[in-house]
């Protein structure tokens, strides 16, 4: 009986033990996927023009076709608050935050306020074809380009999408956000930065 109970508490210890091992594991990877985490839009301290101008890099210059076969440049947004979207038809959450742009363009796009959605689908050449009539159909008010040009590499390349750079007034890429997000952090983003 006495061997149960010391095998009992030998087991009682030793599950003891991984849990804290594994706690302590668990709290130090968080630390440091913390302390790498890339800065986000959605936490953009309010700080003067000239503090921005240290702080942030300027966002890297690119002219693409739009969906009519024009050219776009991001410089013909100039002293607007730009978001450059990285998407593609195909993504469910990309899809989800269209509406919510198309909603942000029609309260701020007066303002000063831009998106500018680059589909990633010419990247797999079966999808060209579906940006024109997909746009139509979600009735997005915005202009879109085709990326068939790897900008998002200028951008330090993106591993997910949607993925949008926020850029300020003076040209600055202030913040990333990789993921949809709801209408409301977005529009707090542009209040702060009109």
């Amino acid at each position: 009986m006495a061997l149960v109970k010391n095998n009992k508490r030998y087991l009682m210890f030793g599950v003891g033990a991984v849990l804290i091992i594994f706690v302590a594991i668990l709290m130090l990877n968080g630390a440091n996927n913390s302390s790498k985490a890339e800065p986000s839009a959605a936490n953009v301290p309010s700080q003067s023009v000239a503090q921005q101008d240290e702080q942030y890099p300027e966002a890297p210059a690119f002219t693409l076709n739009d969906l009519n076969g024009n050219e776009v440049s991001l410089s013909d947004f100039k002293g607007k608050v730009v978001f450059v979207n990285f998407w593609a038809t195909w993504c469910p959450p990309c899809r989800k935050e269209i509406p919510a742009f198309i909603e942000l363009i029609d309260q701020y796009g007066d303002d000063g306020f831009v998106i500018l959605g680059v589909a990633v689908d010419p990247r797999e050449f079966q999808n060209v074809d579906k940006v024109k009539p997909f746009a139509k159909e979600m009735g997005i008010n915005y202009p879109v380009v085709y990326d068939t040009k790897g900008v998002s590499q200028l951008y330090g390349g993106i591993r997910s999408i949607p993925t949008t750079f926020v850029i300020n007034r003076e040209g600055k890429v202030v913040g990333r956000i990789v993921g949809s997000r709801p209408k409301d952090v977005f529009e707090g983003i542009i209040k702060d930065l009109l």
